[in-house]
Order: structure tokens, then sequence, then C-alpha cells
């Protein structure tokens, strides 16, 4: 085997001074001089924003058919008609017994839960009385006190909780009647609910 330290190719490499190197920012600026950028019409580009890809295409069709209007359980916000302040509320389904009825009226099926609605926005009020009555059908109450109020404590506002409660419990399948409350039980700012028997 040769060695190399006194081989002349040693000596040699020893000597070579390697050659500066190029930049290569540099040398990719002059390979890329002559090229002219692609027009980007079609594309813009937006900054800090999350895209999400769905695999439900159904559902992106589904929602851009829809208005704006947001919907819980079946139940809009869009619209609805608008009730007296002291306007008693009465509702029955098809088939309920008037004997029945008129005991809910009197509030002799006593109530085993409630709910408050004062203070909520309509959204709330719409999401917390759905949740609240599908609760109760579920822990087989067979009747609920709805206390939406009268819109007093606002001079000049219209009923709207009360307004809603009364359209939105038409709609429930849970609920059989309503009525609004005795006096005891805040009268027609309340509502005495029946519920279907969870079977």
């Amino acid at each position: 085997m040769p060695d190399f330290e006194d081989s002349h190719f040693y000596h040699t490499l020893q000597d070579a001074k390697p050659e500066p190197c190029e930049n290569p920012a540099d040398t990719f600026a002059e390979a890329v001089k002559d090229v002219t950028p692609l027009p980007q019409e079609k594309v813009r580009l937006q900054e800090n924003k999350i895209v999400r890809k769905s695999i439900d295409k159904d559902y992106h069709r589904q929602q851009a058919t829809i208005d704006t209007t947001k919907i819980s359980d079946g139940l809009s916000t869009e619209s609805v008609d608008i009730v007296d302040s002291d306007q008693a509320l009465l509702f029955a389904a098809q088939g309920i017994q008037l004997k029945l009825l008129k005991r809910l009226q009197k509030g002799q099926i006593p109530w085993e839960q409630g709910i408050d609605l004062h203070g909520l926005s309509i959204d709330e009020a719409r999401d917390q009385l759905s949740e609240f009555i599908r609760a109760s059908f579920y822990q087989k109450c067979q009747a609920v006190l709805v206390v939406h109020g009268k819109a007093y404590s606002q001079n000049g506002s219209q009923p709207l909780l009360k307004s809603y409660s009364n359209d939105w419990l038409r709609q429930l399948p849970q609920v059989l009647a309503f009525s609004s409350a005795q006096a005891k039980d805040g009268g027609t700012g309340a509502l005495y609910v029946l519920l279907k028997r969870k079977k």
C-alpha cells in the first residue's frame, strides 16, 4: 500500500486551494431571470383562512338550498304571529279529550318541572325549550310549566317569547296540549304543557 504522505498525490492535494463557491441565490436568480410568471387571474390568495373539506357533499348541497334562518329541531326563528300580552293561549292536538283539556286549563294536572325563558334571546329560548321538552318527555313527566313572560318589563316591546313559545310548542311532537296557566303559576305569562306518555 503506498505511503500517501510521501506521495506526489498527497502534496498536490495539500497545495491545491479550493475555488470560491458561487452564491446559490445568485445562481438561481441568474437561472430564472428570463422566466415570465404565469397570470393568476382566477386565483385569489386568502391569508389566515382555515379551509375545511367535508366528505359529505349532500350536506353542502342541502345547506346551499336553505336560507340563513337558524333552525333547531325544525323550529324556525324567522317569523311568528304575535299574540297579545294578556291573551290566554290554548292548544290541543287531534284526539285530546275535552275533559282532559279542561283539567289542564284549571291547573288540576300537577306540573312536575318547569323552565323560565325570561332574559333569553330568541335562539337561546328555542334551543332550551326544545331540550327541556325532550328531557321532560324522556323522564316521563305528564305536565310541565313553561314561563315565557309578557314583555311588560320593556315599554313598547312585543311579547316575542310568548309568541314564539305558542308557535314552537305546537310543532314539537312530544306536546299533546298546552294552556295558559292559573294566576298562581304565572297566568298568561306561563303555560301548562301536557306531554305524551313515553312508551
